[in-house]
C-alpha cells in the first residue's frame, strides 16, 4: 500500500512526461491489490463480510476474458448476462463462506454493532 501511495504522489506531483501515468496507473494498481487482500482476510476471518467487493473479482476477470477471446456471433448483452451469473455464483459462495467463519451472521456492518 505504502509503495502504491508513493508512486501516486510521484505520478501527480514530481515526475512529468511519459513516465507521469505509469507510475499513477502502478500507485493504482499496487493501491488495488493491498485493498482486495485486507478484504480477502477480513472476510475470510469473519470479520466483516465484503461480499460484493469479492464476488466482483472474478466477474471482472470473466468479462475481461469474455472481451477479447469470445466469439463474434456473442452479444454483449450475453457477455454481460455470463458475467452477471459468475457474480451471483461468487456471491453465493462467498455467503456461505463468511457464515461459516462468522459463527453464523450472513453479513456484518461495523456501523450496526453495539445497536439492539
Amino acid at each position: 500500500m505504502l509503495a502504491g501511495i508513493v508512486m501516486l504522489i510521484l505520478g501527480f506531483f514530481v515526475v512529468g512526461g511519459d513516465r507521469g501515468p505509469i507510475l499513477i496507473a502502478a500507485g493504482l494498481a499496487l493501491g488495488s491489490i493491498g485493498g482486495l487482500e485486507l478484504s480477502i482476510r477480513e472476510h475470510l476471518a469473519g470479520y466483516r463480510s465484503h461480499t460484493v467487493v469479492l464476488a466482483g473479482v472474478p466477474a471482472l476477470i470473466v468479462l475481461g476474458l469474455l472481451f477479447y477471446l469470445a466469439p463474434e456471433g456473442l452479444p454483449a448483452l450475453g457477455r454481460a448476462a455470463i458475467g452477471l451469473a459468475v457474480f451471483a455464483g461468487a456471491a453465493a459462495l462467498l455467503v456461505r463462506l463468511f457464515s461459516r467463519r462468522s459463527g453464523g451472521a450472513r453479513y456484518r456492518f461495523a456501523p450496526f454493532r453495539g445497536r439492539r
